[in-house]
C-alpha cells in the first residue's frame, strides 16, 4: 500500500535524515529490531514495522493486542479521529530501519485524542490513563523528534519529522478544524473536580460534567445588550402600570366590587413579577443567575439545581410565585364573571366566597414554590439572567411551568366562554323587553377587550415554552458536537426573536391590566383623594355608580344594599 511505502522506503528516509542533519544517523543505536505489525487494530495505520519491547514493557505483540483492544469501543465510535493513530504509536511504536531511536507521538496528537474521548470516558466512570499522560510527550518542533498526524479526514498520516524551517522563525498555527466530535468545547465550562457540587449532575447534550456558560453562547454582544434593554424596558413599564392600578384600588376600594376585583389582585401579582426583573436589572446578569466554575476558576457557568444564592432565590420567588398566582387570579376572574353573567349572582353573593378565592390563589402557588425549593430545582436563565425553574431541566419545565399554565389558561377560557354565551342571551332578552342595553354592551366590550389582552399573551407564552422544550436538546447537542462555523452555516440554535417575544408577553399583561381603570372615574377617584389630603383642593359632587354596578343591577336585580326588582326575579344564593 502507498502509505506503507512512504515509511518503508529507505531512499525517502535518507532524504529526511539528510535534511534534518548529517549527525542524526550517526547517533542512532542498533538496539531496536524491526518486526511486522501483527496487532489487528494497528494494521494499515500508516506504517508496517514496529519493535518490542515497547515503552509499556510488552515483550510480544500478543500482549499488546490483549491490552490495546480494550480501547476498541472508543475507536469504533470515533470519539476522536486521532485516537487510533495515538494508541498504535504508543503500543506499537514505529520502527524505521535507518533510524532506530524511539519515535513517540507528539503531544498535540495526545491532546486531540484526550480532548475528544476523555469526556465520554468520564461519563462512564473512567479516567484518561496516567501512563498515557500528554505531558510526558515531546512537542512538535522540540529537539526530541516525534510523530504527528494530518488532522484532515484522510487516513494517511503525515511524515513523523517536522519540515525544516528557517532559523528564528516558527511555524504558523494550523486553523481550527471543524469537526463533529462531541466535546465540552469553549465556551462551555467543564466540571473537572469531583469536589465540585455539580460533578456528576450536569449534562449538556450527550456530555456529562459539561455546564452551559453564564450567557447563552448563540447570542452576539449586541443581542445580549438588547436583551437587557428589552427586559428592563417592559419590566419598568409593567411596574408603573400595575402600581397605578393598585394605587387606584387602595384610594377607592368601594369602586371595585366582584366580579371585577380579581383584576386588582392580578395587577398586584404582576407588580411583584416586574420587581423580580427589576432586581435582575439592578444587580446584573452574573450576580443573579451565574455561579463560579470552582475555586480559582476564572469562568462562570449558569446556576443549576440550587436554592441560592440569596439574589437568585429572591428573583425566583418574585417571578415564579407571583407569576403562578396571577394565572390563578385569572381563573378566579373568569369564574366570577361566569357566576355574575351565567348564574346571575350579585356582587355581595360572590364576595361571600372571596376567602376561598384567596385560599386557592395563594395556597397553590405556595405549595409549588416550596416543592421547587425543596427539590433544589431553581436554575438560571442564560438569556434573561433571572432565576426560574425549568431553564436547564425539561422535566421541571414541563411539570412546574408548562403544564400548570396550560391548565389555568384552558380552565379560565372555558369559564369566559360560558359567561359570554350567557351575556349574549341576556342581551337578547333585554332587547326583546324594549330596555336599552348600552351599559351592558359597554361592559361586554370591556370584558372582551381584557380577555383578549390576557389570553393572547398567555397563549403566546405557552407556545414559546413548547417551542423551547421541543428544540432545547438539539441546541445543546449543537453546542457540544458542532463547531461555531458549522452552527452558523446550518442555523443550529434558538430563534432570538422567540425569546424576546416570550419576555415581552410575560410582562405585557401587567401593563394592560390597567385597561380596566383607564376611565374618567379613575381621574375622579384621584381628585377626591387629593381633596381629602389637601383641604384647599376644589370639591365636586360624588361620582355615579360604576359601569359594572349599573349593568349588574340590570342583569340580576341586585344593588349594593340588597335585592331589588329587576328583569330576573331570582335572588342570588348564599351558597354555591
Amino acid at each position: 500500500m502507498a502509505s506503507e511505502g512512504l515509511w518503508s522506503s529507505p531512499a525517502s528516509l535518507r532524504l529526511v535524515l539528510l535534511l534534518l542533519g548529517p549527525g542524526l544517523a550517526a547517533g542512532a543505536s542498533k538496539d531496536l529490531v524491526c518486526e511486522p505489525i501483527t496487532v489487528p487494530m494497528c494494521r494499515g495505520i500508516g506504517y508496517n514495522l514496529t519493535y518490542m519491547p515497547n515503552q509499556f514493557n510488552h515483550d510480544t505483540q500478543e500482549e499488546v493486542g490483549l491490552e490495546v483492544h480494550q480501547f476498541w469501543p472508543l475507536v469504533r465510535i470515533r470519539c476522536s479521529p486521532d485516537l487510533l493513530f495515538f494508541l498504535c504509536s504508543m503500543y506499537t511504536p514505529i520502527c524505521l530501519p535507518d533510524y532506530r531511536k524511539p519515535l513517540p507521538p507528539c503531544r498535540s496528537v495526545c491532546e486531540r485524542a484526550k480532548r475528544g474521548c476523555s469526556p465520554l470516558m468520564s461519563q462512564y466512570g473512567f479516567e484518561w490513563p496516567e501512563r498515557m499522560s500528554c505531558e510526558r510527550l515531546p512537542r512538535l518542533g522540540d529537539e526530541v523528534l516525534c510523530m504527528d498526524q494530518n488532522s484532515s479526514e484522510t487516513t494517511t498520516p503525515a511524515p513523523p519529522f517536522p519540515k525544516p524551517t528557517p532559523k528564528g522563525r516558527t511555524r504558523p498555527p494550523s486553523p481550527p478544524q471543524c469537526d463533529r466530535e462531541c466535546r465540552c468545547r469553549d465556551p462551555l465550562v467543564p466540571i473537572k473536580r469531583e469536589s465540585h457540587a455539580l460533578y456528576g449532575r450536569v449534562r449538556t447534550g450527550p456530555l456529562l460534567n459539561c455546564a452551559l456558560p453564564c450567557r447563552l453562547p448563540y447570542l452576539s454582544a449586541d443581542e445580549r445588550a438588547f436583551t437587557s434593554f428589552w427586559v428592563g424596558l417592559w419590566s419598568v413599564l409593567c411596574f408603573v402600570s400595575t402600581s397605578a392600578t393598585v394605587a387606584t384600588f387602595l384610594i377607592d376600594m368601594e369602586r371595585f366590587q366582584y366580579p371585577e376585583r380579581p383584576i386588582i389582585f392580578l395587577a398586584a401579582c404582576y407588580l411583584f413579577v416586574s420587581l423580580g426583573y427589576i432586581v435582575r436589572l439592578v444587580a446584573g446578569h452574573e450576580q443573579v443567575a451565574c455561579g463560579d466554575s470552582g475555586p480559582g476558576g476564572d469562568r462562570t457557568h449558569i446556576l443549576y439545581d440550587t436554592t441560592g444564592p440569596a439574589l437568585c432565590t429572591l428573583v425566583f420567588l418574585l417571578v415564579y410565585f407571583f407569576g403562578m398566582a396571577s394565572s390563578i387570579w385569572w381563573v378566579v376572574l373568569s369564574f366570577t364573571w361566569f357566576l355574575a353573567a351565567g348564574m346571575k349572582w350579585g356582587s355581595e353573593a360572590i364576595a361571600g366566597y372571596s376567602q376561598y378565592f384567596h385560599l386557592a390563589a395563594w395556597l397553590i402557588p405556595s405549595v409549588k414554590t416550596i416543592v421547587v425549593l425543596a427539590l433544589s430545582s431553581v436554575d438560571g436563565d442564560p438569556v434573561a439572567g433571572i432565576c426560574y425553574v425549568g431553564n436547564q431541566s425539561l422535566e421541571n419545565l414541563r411539570g412546574f411551568v408548562l403544564a400548570p399554565l396550560v391548565v389555568y389558561l384552558f380552565t379560565g377560557s372555558l369559564f369566559l366562554l360560558a359567561g359570554f354565551v350567557s351575556l349574549f342571551r341576556i342581551r337578547s332578552i333585554i332587547k326583546q323587553g324594549g330596555t336599552k342595553t348600552d351599559k351592558l354592551e359597554r361592559l361586554m366590550i370591556r370584558i372582551g377587550l381584557f380577555t383578549v389582552l390576557y389570553t393572547v399573551p398567555a397563549a403566546v407564552v405557552v407556545a414559546c415554552l413548547v417551542y423551547e422544550q421541543h428544540q432545547r436538546p438539539g441546541w445543546e447537542r449543537a453546542l457540544t458536537c458542532h463547531c461555531l462555523a458549522e452552527r452558523q452555516r446550518l442555523g443550529l440554535g434558538p430563534d432570538y426573536a422567540v425569546f424576546m417575544l416570550k419576555y415581552f408577553m410575560c410582562l405585557v399583561v401587567g401593563i394592560t391590566s390597567g385597561v380596566w381603570v383607564w376611565s374618567g372615574k379613575t381621574l375622579e377617584s384621584w381628585r377626591r383623594f387629593a381633596a381629602r389630603c389637601c383641604p384647599c383642593w376644589p370639591h365636586k359632587a360624588t361620582a355615579p355608580p360604576s359601569m359594572y354596578s349599573e349593568a349588574s343591577t340590570a342583569l340580576t336585580g341586585h344593588t349594593g344594599s340588597g335585592l331589588t326588582t329587576g328583569i330576573y326575579h331570582k335572588s342570588a344564593p348564599s351558597h354555591i
